[in-house]
């Protein structure tokens, strides 16, 4: 008896079916993954978001394959060849590449050398010399000879019943899996530099004489192999088994499988040549591209789940909040565009300076800034971080110094992605008015106020905080970022009257076309009062109101409820616990003392369970709660403004910037990403980076090591470790080999020059923002990412 879908899924998250049944009636009925995971945790027994999307995830997987399975019964019936055992053998098939393995042998396919020695009667030599090698292959091959059939002679039959033989072996589909199992378990992957390749590829020098086996390779390390062989850079040989003199165990388990050995039997030696030519030229290719894929897939889950866990960490950064801020987007002979944004984001002023070179307008560009700071009330300056960032970043420091009545705070924001928006459809509706330049230096300003809310203008590729990304599959990707901003948008909650349309649109239930009409609505009737008038808005019929209300947050409505998580079919509970208490609601939220006091049993009833209630209670006490962290910024050192100013044994102030599996990169102000290699993050086994630190955090750190001609800055988060001999010098990275053993160009930091100017420096006290620092620019100058660098200005 096969186990259903649902119960399988149970089975591997380790619920009950009736869960997983829950769901899934939800996700078909049209439910998003936060709204289920929000509010209906009574009828999933409680699955939170990370659990509903890999049930998501899996269900789309076996259906898919149910899908396929049904296709290749009806295939194979049509062929007439169904029997009852070959049927139980498919319908037990529990993956795609077991499916596909039973189903080879049926399969249409060209015609290949088997299939015409069939239809030149050959078939029965090859059963007859398999069934009783005691007969003499040329012998028996006699027989058979036809020239009317293509058969010239005996040599010219034993080829023919040779190639039926090799594809009946490499198309038994248990011997296949269990070839490819041990080959996945006991291989490697090798590497070697194309003849005179070398130089164009010296950033694979690592890989040039290089093998792995299948089962250590990280992710990183595969996508990059198969990078350098795409660039053809590298040649890459899947290896069954470290090389042996003696003959392949593989050949045994294929001869034992047809019980073909060497007696002294007249057929023998041809069987045995038949076996070893049909692994040689059919199983081993076969298992080769199997094995390929498999590492492959593998490395692009890890990625696109590194891709995802770092966008989350950037999506869900602390927001300055409501602070009015003067953005900068650097550049040296096009100037420094400027855009103040009110604390609501609103543009109340935009210029653009010349401080640098070609134009020097060091002071001039002092006083333009001063005044906007001045009559604006700005309170942040936020700095995008690309071309000519570190110019204007003690442009900055100046300002602040010479104007220290002004309080300004300085920071440095990544601007990945910021021409994308300046050149969206979107930002020309949003900013109509503003040259293309000036956008970018407001999505600046915006990013430090509220991360969230101006990333979600972007697709998430654009941001560039993945490793590998332009390698990886486009559908696998998206649909993974996707639900990463889905679930942060909806996590935080998003103000109905204030979002933009991109950010509405990433709201369960309302896709662009709702988001629109409701911002479209919000223009002709002024601004919502309550979640009911959401049903006024255009297409937002009952389910989309159903999957969105609880999520749009009205503050200052008619209801005090609307400004909540606390959804609108659960009103009637908290009515309830007012008329219980002989309070208003008004009163009653944010009241501790009161709220504690309630007994959620008490409230409990057929519609809405424990948890339910719970969650109503916690709401109340803090109505519209930000699950964000609180701003927080990290301070440089004071005089370490360039690489050539570390020594190894400092110990500094940094922000982790990106964090990848092989370990974490931290911006310590010198504009060069340092690298904390995940054998220096603990005294105990770190296996996955993110367990330590994620990215937006502060932290110290102590320089181990400095290679100022290669850009390399070695660090450690353990400060009592021992520094280089020798601080500064040229002498290389310090290689650890402790953890996933030596390290690529790809898995350090360096490669890739930074596109900031490298010469100048900040000055004195500088403030990064843990949430919005470049966590691109790290992987991108090491080597990890595409060049999606902006252009040059």
């Amino acid at each position: 008896m096969t186990t259903s879908i649902e119960g399988r899924i149970a089975e591997e998250l380790g619920v009950r079916e009736r869960q997983v049944k829950a769901a899934v009636e939800l996700l078909d009925g049209g439910s998003t993954v936060p709204f289920i995971a929000r509010y209906r945790k009574e009828a999933t027994e409680m699955l939170d978001d990370a659990q509903l999307r890999t049930l998501e995830e899996r269900l789309r997987y076996l259906r898919e394959l149910e899908e396929r399975r049904t296709s290749v019964l009806e295939s194979v019936r049509e062929q007439g060849k169904l029997t009852d055992e070959l049927e139980a053998q498919i319908r037990a098939a529990d993956t795609k590449a077991r499916l596909e393995d039973i189903y080879l042998p049926f399969k249409p396919k060209r015609r290949t050398k088997a299939q015409i020695a069939r239809e030149a009667g050959l078939e029965p030599l090859a059963e007859g010399l398999l069934g009783d090698p005691t007969v003499e292959p040329l012998a028996a091959a006699a027989a058979f000879v036809d020239a009317g059939k293509g058969v010239a002679d005996a040599a010219a039959a034993l080829e023919g019943a040779r190639a039926i033989l090799a594809e009946r072996f490499s198309e038994d589909a248990d011997l296949i899996g269990e070839l490819r199992e041990r080959m996945w378990t006991r291989g490697r992957l090798a590497a070697r530099v194309r003849d005179g390749r070398e130089e164009a590829g010296a950033k694979f020098a690592d890989y040039f004489d290089f093998a792995e086996p299948f089962t250590e390779l990280p992710s990183h390390r595969v996508l990059a192999l198969l990078r350098g062989e795409k660039e053809d850079v590298l040649s890459l040989e899947l290896e069954p088994e470290e090389p042996t003199d003696g003959p392949s165990t593989y050949e045994g388990m294929v001869a034992r499988r047809f019980d073909v050995a060497d007696r002294g039997r007249p057929a023998d030696k041809w069987l045995l040549d038949t076996v070893r030519w049909a692994w040689r030229t059919r199983i081993l290719v076969h298992l080769g591209i199997d094995l390929r894929l498999r590492l492959r897939t593998a490395a692009e889950d890890e990625a696109v789940r590194v891709f995802a866990a770092n966008l989350r960490d950037l999506l869900l950064a602390a927001p300055a909040g409501t602070r009015a801020t003067l953005g900068l987007d650097p550049g040296f002979r096009t100037g420094v565009k400027v855009a103040v944004v009110d604390a609501t984001g609103k543009v109340v002023a935009t210029d653009t300076i010349y401080p640098h070179v070609p134009a020097n307008k060091w002071d001039e560009s002092l006083a333009k800034l001063a005044r906007l700071a001045k009559e604006h009330a700005v309170e942040l300056v936020a700095i995008g971080n690309g071309t000519a960032s570190r110019e204007t970043d003690k442009l900055a420091a100046d300002l602040i110094a010479k104007h220290p009545e002004l309080k300004l705070t300085k920071v440095m924001v990544s601007e990945a992605g910021a021409s994308v928006y300046s050149a969206s459809a979107f930002a020309s509706q949003e900013l109509p008015g503003l040259d293309v330049s000036l956008r970018g230096a407001v999505s600046i300003a915006r990013r430090l106020q509220d991360p969230l809310a101006e990333l979600v203008k972007i697709d998430p590729k654009s941001i560039g905080v993945g490793q590998y990304q332009h390698d990886l599959s486009e559908v696998k990707l998206s649909r993974s970022l996707d639900a990463v901003v889905e679930d942060c948008v909806n996590g935080v909650g998003v103000d109905v009257n204030t979002a933009s349309a991109p950010l509405l649109s990433r709201v369960s239930g309302i896709g662009t076309g709702l988001a629109e009409n409701i911002v479209a609505h919000r223009d002709q009737n002024g601004p919502f009062h309550s979640r009911k008038e959401l049903r006024n808005v255009a297409r937002l019929g009952p389910k989309a109101y159903e999957q969105c209300a609880g999520f749009l947050r009205i503050r200052g409505g008619d209801d005090p409820l609307d400004a909540s998580s606390v959804h609108p079919e659960a009103y009637p509970v908290v009515r309830r616990m007012v008329k219980t208490t002989g309070s208003e609601v008004a009163a009653l939220i944010g009241n501790t003392g009161v709220l504690r006091s309630l007994r959620p049993d008490d409230f409990v009833d057929e519609t809405f369970g424990l948890p339910t209630v719970t969650d109503i209670l916690r709401e109340l006490e803090k109505p519209g709660r930000d699950p964000r962290p609180a701003f927080r910024t990290a301070t440089f050192k004071d005089g370490v403004e360039k690489i050539s100013d570390l020594a190894s044994g400092m110990v500094l102030e940094g922000v982790v910037t990106n964090v990848a599996a092989f370990g974490a990169f931290v911006d310590v102000g010198v504009h060069q990403d340092g690298l904390v290699h995940v054998s220096a993050m603990s005294r105990t086994f770190v296996k996955d980076p993110r367990d330590v630190v994620k990215p937006g955090d502060v932290v110290r750190v102590k320089v181990l090591d400095v290679d100022i001609p290669r850009k390399r800055i070695s660090l450690t988060l353990r400060l009592d470790d021992e520094a280089a001999a020798q601080p500064g010098g040229g002498g290389g990275q310090r290689r650890d080999r402790g953890q996933g053993g030596g390290r690529p160009p790809q898995q350090r930091q360096g490669g890739r020059e930074r596109r900031t100017g490298a010469g100048s420096g900040s000055a004195g006290r500088q403030a990064a923002a843990p949430a919005n620092s470049a966590m691109a620019d790290a992987l991108r100058r090491a080597g990890l990412l595409g060049d999606e660098r902006r252009g040059g200005r």
